[in-house]
């Protein structure tokens, strides 16, 4: 017999199913206040040391402020702004900055895809090889500065010691205007290749092994293996480390400043040096500012451009 259905009965339906639905609202985890209390520490921190110095600075950028103390409260609106795009000054360190970059970045990412292969495809000692290319990058600055300002010494410098043996002058490696970029570009590589050869190390190790053997199935060899399988694998770590290079490159201040301090006239000098020098040797505090905000305006569209082409290439 067919069941009938009763007012009675659809009110006890209707009721375990509203129990069942409190039930499965009381098992789903909450996402009360508990989550923003573990994270008030680090927001505490990113607010006070970024988003207030980032403020202040903004707004110093407005004004006429002076590290002697003198017209810090004085608004001159985009007076400082308008000095720094006529300033030729910036737009010479800007350039120095730019073919830094331009000198480093290529070679940063090439260097470490070989030196990362070379470890890969399973030389002898490998724990040695893996030591010998990251070891520099724990090196500090200071201690980069000390052995590549010997390296480079004009008289007693290993590096014209061994041009002399083929009979060639010595080079003015930090003292001559055409090659002091390029012997800066030459420490950066050295000190700094390690952190990207660490990169390309692991995305290698986590391409899968049946794409290989797929390959090579097909009667693939090594390069074609290599130019089909391996670097369109790399492609997004490829990606990654041009954008953290370029970023890293445009911000470069130390090692310039301890080894060349921006000479041979100026031929060295980046954009991170001549704010320092025009808010803390200068005291224009208030135009140091705007230069740094008209800089960090140019990082912004720079890394934006190279997201967006990278995301094509990977589409």
């Amino acid at each position: 017999m067919a069941s009938v259905s009763t007012p009675a009965r659809r009110a006890a339906a209707g009721s375990r199913r509203a129990g069942f639905r409190r039930a499965a609202a009381t098992d789903r985890p909450r996402s009360g206040g508990a989550g923003w209390l573990f994270a008030t520490p680090f927001l505490v921190f990113f607010t006070l040391f970024l988003i207030v110095p980032i403020g202040i600075g903004l707004w110093m950028s407005f004004t006429d402020a002076s590290l002697t103390g003198h017209g810090d409260n004085t608004l001159i609106g985009l007076d400082n702004y308008t000095e720094a795009f006529g300033d030729s000054q910036v737009w010479q360190t800007l350039g120095n900055t730019l073919w830094f970059t331009v000198l480093t970045t290529v070679p940063l990412v090439v260097v470490a895809l070989v030196m990362a292969l070379l470890v890969y495809t399973g030389m002898p000692g490998q724990w040695l090889w893996r030591l010998a290319f990251f070891a520099s990058h724990l090196l500090p600055v200071a201690v980069v500065y000390q052995i590549w300002s010997m390296l480079f010494q004009p008289d007693r410098g290993m590096l014209n010691g061994l041009l002399k043996i083929f009979g060639i002058d010595g080079i003015g490696w930090l003292t001559d205007e055409k090659y002091a970029m390029w012997s800066i570009a030459l420490v950066t590589l050295w000190w700094t290749v390690g952190f990207n050869f660490l990169l390309y190390l692991a995305a290698l190790q986590a391409i899968p092994d049946h794409l290989y053997e797929a390959a090579a199935l097909d009667g693939a060899g090594a390069w074609r293996r290599l130019w089909s399988v391996t670097l369109p694998q790399l492609r997004r770590t490829t990606g990654l480390i041009a954008v953290l290079q370029v970023m890293a490159s445009l911000k470069v201040f130390d090692q310039i400043y301890l080894l060349t301090k921006g000479g041979p006239n100026g031929a060295t000098r980046p954009i991170l040096e001549y704010i320092y020098d025009t808010g803390f040797t200068n005291y224009r505090l208030g135009y140091a500012s705007a230069v740094s905000y008209v800089f960090f305006g140019l990082i912004i569209i720079l890394s934006i451009a190279q997201l967006k082409i990278f995301s094509r290439r990977e589409d």
